[in-house]
Order: structure tokens, then C-alpha cells, then sequence
């Protein structure tokens, strides 16, 4: 009892909520707090975030307005609506004659790239943008880091993606890449995808023939880490004996990733990366990291345990979890008065900016959809 009472009044409702399912109660999202919360979401994009040139928040370059825009989309809107046809306009006008989709500075190609197609494709409802998405998508694939660049098989680089140019490969990117061409139409077998997975192998704590590089058997817990090509900016993710450290928005970044290169619970990789998220079920922070990368954590947290495909997520604990619904009751909580969402605890990797954070809250109650609607 007193382990319950240091809790705290919020985090006992939260525990007596993730213990709904195991009582019988109804299964699935709360509609109507859904619908609440993503109209004052959308209403605070439409009114407060959006410049007069259609984009959001564009001195970060065009992923803050793609991201807005798809989410926009995904939320009920649109492609003739207003706020979404001047956020299109603004991103086909960031077109570049490589292919790419970014902003003047051009240092996040393969990132904005993959954000700008997964905002197309979601509005290409009658061909209109298949020109403009069939460059972006010759462009991303051309960034990836393969034979084409000099990499063999055994490189450690091999797969993955980096913001663009010739930086080094990273999770995040190459889970992008992989998302985008997804969204284009490629299958679990396409060549590109099938690369990735031997990058995203390599970003798990997980010693196999599938990871070999020096991390792999530090921690070996299952969980993703940023990238196995680490610099001297991944030393705080690194443990006293060298390993990397696990962490929530890699893992669950890794997870899909696997899901969508055809992997199979029976895959250890799998049973692994599950195993991993059981033991770090987590709504009130991004484990491992804390606070830090909180609103991207929901994001992929969501489009993950969709991709997983389980309506109720059993913790290691033998809790099974409501997750839409609890999700949607996290996202309640921190919604700011004006509709909007902002990390109040980490503005690192751009989340004190409300216009990203928003997109990124809506993006992930997208998956957290009624079945009605």
C-alpha cells in the first residue's frame, strides 16, 4: 500500500486504468475524448501555428509542416481544406530538381524527404502528386548507404540512412526511409527495405549473426539503440563498459521496422525487441531517456503496437494494457489549454516548439482511432 500511495493520486488512476482490460470493461479508444482532443489539436494548428506561406515552423526546415500537414490529414482533414492546401503548396514549392523536398539549407534531406512523401502519398487521393513523389522517392533510395556508395554487406553503414549527404547512418533516418517507401507501395521483400533490416539489426542489443558489431553483447537486453556508428555525441548513451544503451523511441522505431521488412514473432529479433517493451511499458516518459524525445516516443510508440497488431499489450508484470486508451488519456492530460501539446519538461530535438510537438500528438492518436470512424 505504501508503494501505491508515493505514487500518486494521477499515477494510481493510470494503474487502475492499464488494469481496466484485466476487469472486464469495454476495450478500446474513448471516442469521445478522442474526438475532443484532436479537434483542439487541429483547431490550434489552424489558427495559431500555421505561417502565412503555408508552412510550420519552417526555420527548422519543411519537416515540422510536413509532419503538421500529413497529421492534418490523417485526422479527418482534406486535401482541398484551406490549412492543408496552403501547407502543400508551401512543401511542392521545396521541391529541388534532385528529387528532394527540403528546405534552402538542405541538411536534412533524407528526413525531410521521407516526411514530405509520407504527407503526398497521404493526399495523392487522385494521382495529382505522383510526379512529385516518384523524384522524392528515386532521391531517398539513392542516399541509402549500400554497394552503390562502396558499402559491402559487412559494413557497418550498410542499409541505413543518414539525414542526407554523407552522414553517418542512424535508426531514426533509416526507420523514415523505410516508412516512406512503405507508404509508396513497397512490400516487406523490396531491396531497400530488406537493407535497411541489416542496419536495424545492428542497432539491437541483441547478440546473433545478424548483429556482430562490439555492442551487441554489452548489454544484450533486446532493446534498439541510435546507431551502431556511434561519434563522441553518443557517449551519454553509452554504459561504463562501452555498451549502448536501450531506449524507448529506438526500440519501438526498430520493432516497426522489422514488422515491415516481413519479420515474424518467431523471429528471436522479435521475440526480443517485445520482450524488452514488456519490460518498459512506459506512458509517462520515454524510457530511457526520460523526458527527452517524449512526443516522437507516442508517436512511434502508437504506429509500433498498431503495426504489432495487438489490441490489448501485456506487460512483464502480466498487465494487460489498454494501450490506445491509455494513450488517448496521456494525451488528454498534457494538452494545453489552447488545443496545442508542448514537451514542458525537454525542449531537446525540438520539442519545446508546439507546432511540432502538436503534429506529432495527433500523428499518434491517428492509430488510436475509434473502429466506428
Amino acid at each position: 500500500m505504501r508503494a501505491f500511495l508515493k505514487l500518486g493520486a494521477f499515477a494510481i488512476c493510470w494503474v487502475v486504468m492499464a488494469g481496466a482490460a484485466q476487469t472486464g470493461e469495454p476495450i478500446g479508444p474513448a471516442a469521445e475524448l478522442h474526438r475532443k482532443i484532436v479537434e483542439k489539436g487541429i483547431q490550434y494548428l489552424a489558427s495559431h501555428g500555421q505561417a502565412e506561406d503555408g508552412s510550420f515552423s519552417s526555420f527548422a526546415g519543411t519537416g515540422p509542416t510536413s509532419l503538421a500537414v500529413t497529421a492534418l490529414l490523417r485526422n479527418g482533414l482534406s486535401p482541398q481544406d484551406p490549412i492543408v492546401a496552403k501547407g502543400l503548396a508551401y512543401l511542392e514549392s521545396c521541391a529541388q530538381a534532385n528529387g528532394g523536398i527540403y528546405g534552402m539549407k538542405g541538411m536534412f534531406g533524407n528526413y525531410e524527404t521521407c516526411a514530405a512523401m509520407m504527407c503526398f502519398q497521404e493526399a495523392n487521393r487522385d494521382g495529382k502528386y505522383e510526379a512529385i513523389l516518384a523524384r522524392a522517392e528515386k532521391y531517398v533510395r539513392g542516399l541509402q548507404w549500400d554497394e552503390s556508395r562502396d558499402r559491402e554487406s559487412s559494413d557497418a553503414y550498410y542499409g541505413g540512412t543518414g539525414y542526407g549527404g554523407d552522414s553517418r547512418p542512424d535508426l531514426s533516418n533509416t526507420a523514415f526511409l523505410v516508412d516512406a517507401i512503405k507508404a509508396r507501395g513497397a512490400d516487406a521483400g523490396d531491396e531497400a527495405i530488406q537493407k535497411a533490416l541489416a542496419f536495424v539489426s545492428r542497432c539491437q542489443n541483441l547478440e546473433s549473426e545478424h548483429n556482430t558489431t562490439p555492442f551487441a553483447a554489452k548489454i544484450n537486453d533486446g532493446g534498439f539503440y541510435y546507431t551502431c556508428v556511434p561519434s563522441v555525441q553518443d557517449e551519454e548513451r553509452m554504459t561504463a563498459a562501452g555498451g549502448l544503451r536501450s531506449y524507448g523511441s529506438m526500440t519501438y522505431a526498430g520493432l516497426k521496422s522489422m514488422i515491415y521488412a516481413g519479420l515474424t514473432r518467431d523471429d528471436p529479433r522479435v521475440k526480443a525487441a517485445i520482450t524488452w517493451i514488456r519490460k518498459h511499458y512506459d506512458l509517462t516518459s520515454n524510457p530511457g531517456m526520460g523526458s527527452a524525445g517524449l512526443y516522437y516516443y507516442y508517436h512511434t510508440f502508437a504506429k509500433s503496437l498498431e503495426a504489432l497488431g495487438e489490441e490489448l499489450f501485456e506487460d512483464a508484470g502480466g498487465v494487460k494494457h489498454d494501450w490506445r486508451r491509455e494513450l488517448i488519456a496521456e494525451l488528454a492530460r498534457r494538452q494545453q489549454e489552447n488545443g496545442s501539446w508542448i514537451n514542458a519538461e525537454s525542449s531537446r530535438w525540438m520539442e519545446g516548439d508546439p507546432n511540432l510537438v502538436t503534429s506529432f500528438a495527433l500523428l499518434a492518436l491517428s492509430h488510436c482511432r475509434p473502429k466506428a470512424e
